[in-house]
This record gives structure tokens, C-alpha cells and sequence, in this order.
């Protein structure tokens, strides 16, 4: 089963179970699938959905920052609901440990030194690690072994 079908098997369940809260967040996850399929005129595999998910999450997290900022608090709480729904769909993510062991490893492969080779290591952690770790993790892995190659 895709996770496509994995999420629309999700969204009759919680109908079923009158689960609103869980019911919204999938159809808005749906909702951002079928854009992206309609502008793009294709048919999203895993890989999509879970970069799509991963959009999801990180537009929540941003939510939650500027509703705490602005003082909506009520706002603000919601967010951490949507984000455990989302984050249901994607797969087991790397730890700190091993998002910097890959990272290293890369930089050993490119040859790369100093923060100048920021975005041809960053290319290559996207390609290798998308779906598999946080990429503002990911970012703050390369930046340490960059300024740590440099000294």
C-alpha cells in the first residue's frame, strides 16, 4: 500500500470515528497532494508525499512561533495536534549522531572546506538524507563541519 492510499484508508477511519481534529488535518494533507498533482500534472510517489508532509510539519512549526509571538495562545496549542497527525506519515527519522556521521562522510566525498562549499554539501545532504532527517538539523550538521574543516 502507497502512503497516498495509507492516508486516504487514514481519512475514512477517523470519518468513521468522528474524529474532526484528525479528519482535518488529513484532508488538508490530501488537500496539498492533489495540488501539487494538478499543478504539476503528475502522480506523487512516497517520496512527494513525504516531502509534502514534511512542508506540512515546517509551516506548523512556524505557526506555532508566530502565534506564541503574537500571543494567540489558542492558536498557538492547536498547531501540536496537526503536527503528530502529519508526522504519523513519514519514516523514522536519523538522530543528531547520525545526521553528523552523514554529513561528515559527505564533506570527506566532496572534498569540501570552509562555509563557502555550504551549498554543494547542502545539494548532496538533500538528495541523500530527504525524508530520512530534519533538515534544519541536517543544515546545522553541515555548517559544524564546515567551520570545523576550516580550523
Amino acid at each position: 500500500m502507497t502512503l497516498k492510499d495509507q492516508i486516504t484508508e487514514d481519512m475514512k477511519t477517523a470519518m468513521r470515528a468522528k474524529d474532526s481534529a484528525r479528519l482535518g488535518t488529513i484532508r488538508l494533507l490530501q488537500a496539498a497532494l492533489k495540488q501539487k498533482e494538478v499543478d504539476e500534472r503528475v502522480t506523487l510517489d512516497d517520496a512527494a508525499v513525504i516531502a509534502i508532509v514534511d512542508k506540512l510539519i515546517k509551516q506548523r512549526r512556524d505557526s506555532i512561533a508566530a502565534f506564541t509571538q503574537a500571543g494567540r495562545q489558542d492558536l498557538a496549542d492547536k498547531e501540536p495536534a496537526e503536527m503528530q497527525v502529519l508526522q504519523a506519515y513519514l519514516p523514522a527519522r536519523l538522530s543528531a549522531n547520525d545526521i553528523a556521521a552523514e554529513v561528515r562522510a559527505i564533506v570527506a566525498e566532496l572534498g569540501a572546506q570552509g562555509p563557502g562549499d555550504m551549498g554543494k554539501v547542502m545539494g548532496a545532504v538533500k538528495a541523500r538524507l530527504a525524508g530520512k532527517a530534519d533538515m534544519a538539523a541536517a543544515s546545522a550538521a553541515v555548517k559544524a563541519a564546515l567551520s570545523g574543516a576550516n580550523s
